[in-house]
């Protein structure tokens, strides 16, 4: 019986349940500060000790470890348990992903409620997968950056499969937000990982187009900024080679008053050896006149430079960046 019904029956008065002998909470002789549990909980927890002692796994154990762990969803000893009489019992699985969800619905993020879905759903394999994903995606729809349905998502589609529609699905979550940095990290763990896509290299150009549009409609959202540098990753002379990215920072420097990320970029591609084109030259020597900085050095000091003053929370940080650029990049 769920204690959410307008009258909790306690187990003293309830059938099938005169044989057990509740084994209340031992906090000591002289506790400091006993907790003040309620009754209903005091006596769920009483009969539970009663079981878990006993080493009863049997159908009324199931039921109580319900009722526990509607009281407490955090108690790992009662999820742990409940695994145990699962087990023994032979119980239906999908019938426990049912009241996994149920749970969820007011402690999603509770830690005990993740692991012992994981367990249920590693038991099942391969049938349980779409049933996880869907799971995941009402979640999601609730919290879209929430660790621990993106953590477990991540498993199933590893563990258990379900890539087929994983890109589109990040496609769908970036439309509803391009601001989504946790589906941006999600994009790049499918092209990665994903035994269906052959990898970041066969995916290299086809995402850099992808990411230079998302820059291109909002030059100030840092994520596409990050998924870019991140397809080239270890290939520097990759990254300098594909003249999208060095234009994709033009246009930015030429249209846009969100310059950060795009001169942030654009110093990483001068220190790699990009040898600029006149128009890009310009352009930053336009913008250390406006900002009326010192003139000397290099393109990539007067980037440091503009960085230091149009980035003051990492001033520092741009200007350790231009007292370490070596002789000939400076």
């Amino acid at each position: 019986m769920s204690s959410d019904e307008e009258e909790w029956v306690p187990f003293s008065r309830r059938p099938g349940w005169r044989d057990v002998t509740p084994v209340p909470q031992d906090d000591g002789p002289n506790p400091v500060v006993p907790i003040a549990y309620g009754e209903e909980f005091r006596e769920i927890m009483d009969y539970f000790r009663a079981l878990y002692f006993a080493d009863e796994r049997s159908r009324r154990s199931l039921e109580l470890t319900a009722e526990a762990i509607d009281k407490n969803p955090g108690n790992y000893t009662v999820w742990h348990f409940r695994r145990r009489v699962i087990d023994a019992l032979n119980a239906d699985l999908c019938s426990e992903l049912d009241f996994v969800s149920l749970i969820s619905l007011k402690n999603s993020k509770n830690y005990q409620l993740w692991h012992h879905r994981r367990w249920v759903a590693e038991k099942l394999g391969p049938d349980s997968t779409n049933k996880e994903l869907e799971f995941t995606k009402m979640i999601l729809a609730r919290d879209a950056k929430h660790y621990h349905a993106w953590s477990h998502r991540q498993w199933v589609l590893q563990s258990l499969g379900g890539w087929e529609d994983e890109l589109d699905y990040c496609a769908q979550l970036l439309d509803d937000d391009i601001f989504n940095n946790s589906a941006w990290n999600q994009r790049y763990f499918v092209i990665s990982k994903s035994p269906l896509l052959g990898g970041v290299q066969a995916m290299r150009d086809s995402e850099v187009g992808y990411a230079i549009e998302a820059i291109a409609a909002n030059p100030e959202n840092e994520s596409p900024w990050r998924y870019l540098r991140g397809l080239f990753k270890g290939h520097a002379d990759l990254l300098i080679e594909d003249g999208r990215v060095s234009e994709a920072c033009l246009k930015v420097l030429k249209t846009s008053n969100q310059r950060v990320f795009a001169l942030s970029l654009l110093l990483d591609l001068l220190c790699h050896g990009l040898q600029p084109r006149e128009e890009l030259r310009e352009v930053v020597q336009r913008l250390s006149s406006e900002m009326e900085l010192p003139v000397g050095g290099g393109l990539p000091t007067a980037v440091c430079s503009i960085l230091e003053t149009m980035d003051p929370m990492r001033s520092s940080y741009w200007a350790w960046r231009k007292s370490n650029l070596l002789p000939e990049a400076s």
